[in-house]
Parts: C-alpha cells; sequence; structure tokens
C-alpha cells in the first residue's frame, strides 16, 4: 500500500496539480491532506474546489490548517484574534475570506483538526502543526527533547505534520514524526513542491518505507 501525505497548498493550483499527477505516477491508494489548502496564493476557489473533488472521486482524507480555520473564523471586527499580525498574511486572509463562496468556506470550517486512524497495524496521526497546536512548528534540527514534550500525551506509530513548510523527521522511541513540507509555499533552499510517501510493506505488520 502507497499513501501519499501533502500539505500547506496554500492556492497554487500549479503546484497541486503537478504533485497529484506525481502522486497518480506512483500509483498511491490513499493522499491525507494536513491543512491549509486556500490562503496566500493565486487561485484559492478552484484550490478548494478540486480539494472537494479529490475527496468524492479518491480515497483522500483533509483535515484542517490553521489558515483554513484562520478563514473559517474571521469576522472583521477590530482586533479579531484570528487577523495575523503579518500585513500581507492580513490581507491574504481578507482577500481569500471575500474570494470563497459559503459552502467552500462551510467545507473549511467543517474540516477536523487532526484524526487518529489505523491502517492495518499502524495507527497513525494527522495534525496540520503538532498534536497540541494547528500553529506550533515542528522544524528541522529541532532539539530532540523538544520533539518528545510535543507529542508525550500521543501514542500513534506515525505523526505526520506539515505547517511549518520545511520537511523534517524524526524517530522518538517507537514513534515516527514526519514533516512533509509545503506543496504551494516550500521554504527550503530550492523551492520546489514536495509531499511525503508512505510505503507499507505488511498489513499485517508495522513494517514502512517513507521518501
Amino acid at each position: 500500500m502507497k499513501i501519499a501525505i501533502i500539505s500547506d497548498i496554500h492556492g497554487n493550483m500549479e503546484a497541486l496539480e503537478a504533485v497529484i499527477d506525481d502522486i497518480n505516477k506512483q500509483k498511491a491508494d490513499k493522499i491525507f491532506i494536513l491543512g491549509d489548502l486556500a490562503m496566500a496564493g493565486p487561485e484559492p476557489a478552484r484550490t478548494v474546489d478540486y480539494i472537494m473533488e479529490l475527496v468524492k472521486n479518491k480515497d483522500a482524507t483533509v483535515i484542517q490548517g490553521n489558515t483554513d480555520e484562520m478563514i473559517a473564523k474571521y469576522t472583521e471586527k477590530s482586533h479579531d484574534p484570528y487577523l495575523p499580525q503579518n500585513e500581507i498574511m492580513a490581507e491574504a486572509l481578507k482577500y481569500t475570506q471575500k474570494i470563497l463562496n459559503k459552502e467552500q468556506i462551510d467545507y473549511l470550517a467543517g474540516l477536523p483538526e487532526k484524526l487518529s486512524l489505523k491502517i492495518g497495524e499502524l495507527n497513525i496521526l494527522l495534525v496540520h502543526g503538532s498534536p497540541r497546536r494547528n500553529n506550533e512548528d515542528i522544524l528541522p534540527a529541532q532539539d530532540i527533547e523538544k520533539i518528545r514534550e510535543i507529542i508525550k500525551d500521543t501514542s500513534e506509530d506515525l505523526i505526520f505534520c506539515g505547517h511549518t513548510h520545511l520537511p523534517a523527521g524524526y524517530q522518538i522511541d517507537k514513534q515516527t514524526v514526519i514533516n512533509a513540507g509545503s506543496v504551494g509555499r516550500p521554504f527550503t533552499e530550492a523551492p520546489q513542491a514536495c509531499y511525503a510517501l508512505l510505503e507499507y510493506q505488511e498489513l499485517s505488520s508495522k513494517s514502512f518505507e517513507i521518501s
């Protein structure tokens, strides 16, 4: 079984279509989408529609990112807690909320914040930022004890996250933590869309590979 894990699309349809094309070439059986679908990119509405259609036609699971929550909850009131302090991101939020229709915003609002599921013998946790908060960073080369503290209340074998736009991986005792990076706004030195691919060899075991 192959499972593709993508995150942080941010309204970048060109990147999303390229990644989905590669996922199809890899013949992935499932797709996990870890949030931040629309905000701060050129085609927010088309991206949400594409994801909604993808869920209908493929075995795809979607959770809510922190910017999805912002879009769903921002009220335009003064001192709204969901308005980013960064002026560029604040304008991106206002623009995206105006561009999306009610059905699209309701879809983002209804996405789960995180999701625990079982595939064969593997217990998998899907989060956007961390198991604790959707805007908490799990970064490359982070102190291992910090990662241990972040995941201390979890028991899943695999934890997949995004949010930082930087891929990363950690092995903490018997748990594996993977940041899938970003499809639409990668912060890597070579800014190319990336995703993770889980290859599960035997559904009756806990043997897997991640690339």
